[in-house]
């Protein structure tokens, strides 16, 4: 019982574990926060097996959501459930809890605060007007909650992001503690969160903070890789580029009878291709190929082959063979494939990749803080700090300088971050969702945002957003 937990500091630790837990949910839609949301964009279709297979994805990919038919309960289940944990936890080690030094109770609650912030920020993008919290919920109080502006929602996630950062260390050893909070990573977060808001000054100092030199190493230890390749391997798991990453293991030998307990990346076999027998890779569930807009962008890319699993090539030299999805291009996920070399020898094998997610990683901070930078109007030409940058993420790669325009840097985002969930998010941050997926279905002032979930709108004070009355 809730009344009475949280009575010494392993039931504390425990409680932590609670708020970061939904940060990992690999549920129905979410997958992480790269699954329906990779659907949703230019780079991918939502293929798998047919038009109604995960029929929340489709939906999202052709823009036919309506308030009962989506992904939308899920991202909400998500982060809501990620915010209740949190005003549980913070508001019962502030209350004190015996045995727990004050120093770990900061921790904890700055993590705490960190997840909050995190959880928040996820659903204030996503659906613009939703209720409002910091404190538990009671039986009796949790049917009156209303939506509160935008800003109400974002102060509180500058506020307690900034909290998080006077408290959190500022590295954690990879080995016990790898994957959780640290004063790098809200930082990384806040300045994203600055960023959406298009407080560009502030994003630009706080990214500043996160990156260090360019190309260097910063004052957290992060630096880009040398080999592109190498941020997505499952046996090079924190790394120096990753700022946040959610953490994946075969530790648990999952089976389908520990559905919505998976320790696995379950996304690694919904990106797979579909009854393929051939080299490299096992077979997985076809979703979110790759569209040919964005083979054709990256196809002399020298991050081509990290990024891109070229199946149909593999096919057309007799090499492999597979079953055509729904919506084949032959074009998958590379970065998180279901490779035979990290496959579970126990437990049910799709289910236990051990793949991480990284939310985000340095190249990302890199390049938000160049478009702060060229958005306050510091410029981005040769030598500007913008411009080193830019390129210092294509230097990476072996690719020659150019400036730092806003059309170059979201040119450099789509091919860099490509298939790791970022696309969409950019597409309708900067104002190119309606021409870019027009002739998918979306609609300007309307698909910005996902609808309220439909069962959160009986018997509460919750509305439905307008464009999807």
């Amino acid at each position: 019982m809730e009344e009475t937990y949280y009575s010494n500091p392993d039931e504390a630790f425990a409680g932590l574990v609670s708020v970061y837990d939904p940060i990992g949910w690999q549920t129905v839609d979410t997958y992480f926060n790269f699954g329906a949301v990779n659907a949703a964009s230019d780079d991918h279709v939502a293929g798998g097996g047919g038009p109604n297979d995960m029929e929340t994805w489709q939906r999202w990919s052709n823009y036919t959501i309506t308030e009962t038919q989506g992904p939308q309960q899920d991202y909400w289940d998500r982060n809501f459930a990620g915010v209740s944990r949190a005003n549980i936890f913070i508001t019962k080690v502030e209350a004190g809890i015996p045995g727990l030094s004050e120093s770990l109770a900061a921790r904890y609650i700055a993590e705490a605060k960190c997840l909050r912030g995190y959880y928040y920020f996820d659903l204030v993008r996503l659906f613009r007007n939703i209720p409002f919290y910091t404190e538990p919920l009671t039986t009796d109080n949790m049917r009156e909650q209303t939506q509160v502006d935008p800003t109400v929602v974002y102060a509180q996630i500058e506020q307690d992001l900034k909290d998080a950062i006077a408290v959190l260390p500022p590295t954690v050893p990879a080995a016990t503690e790898g994957g959780r909070m640290t004063k790098g990573a809200a930082q990384a977060l806040l300045g994203k969160v600055y960023l959406y808001q298009e407080k560009w000054n502030d994003a630009a100092t706080q990214l500043a903070d996160v990156n260090g030199t360019p190309g260097g190493t910063s004052q957290y230890g992060y630096k880009l890789l040398d080999n592109f390749a190498d941020i997505f391997r499952p046996d090079n798991k924190f790394h120096s580029e990753a700022i946040l990453e959610i953490v994946c293991s075969q530790g648990g030998a999952r089976t389908w009878d520990h559905w919505g307990q998976f320790y696995g990346n379950v996304a690694t076999t919904m990106f797979g291709p579909r009854g393929y027998s051939g080299p490299l890779y096992y077979s997985g569930w076809s979703f979110c190929p790759i569209t040919q807009d964005l083979y054709d962008l990256m196809h002399s890319d020298p991050r081509f082959e990290a990024t891109i699993a070229d199946i149909k090539s593999l096919e057309e030299k007799g090499e492999a063979e597979y079953e055509k999805g729904y919506m084949n291009t032959g074009y998958f996920i590379q970065k998180f494939a279901p490779l035979v070399e990290f496959a579970a020898t126990s437990g049910v094998r799709e289910l236990n990749y051990p793949q991480d997610y990284i939310e985000m990683r340095l190249a990302d901070t890199y390049l938000m803080e160049a478009e702060a930078l060229i958005e306050s109007g510091q410029g981005g030409s040769a030598g500007t700090r913008a411009y080193q940058l830019l390129n210092a993420v294509r230097n990476r790669v072996g690719l020659g300088p150019i400036a730092a325009t806003l059309d170059n840097i979201f040119l450099e985002r789509r091919k860099e971050l490509a298939t790791e969930g970022h696309r969409w998010y950019d597409l309708v941050r900067s104002g190119r969702a309606p021409a870019v997926l027009g002739d998918r279905g979306f609609v300007a002032g309307k698909h910005e945002i996902l609808p309220i979930p439909y069962n959160e709108l009986l018997n509460t004070q919750i509305v439905q957003n307008e464009a999807y009355k």
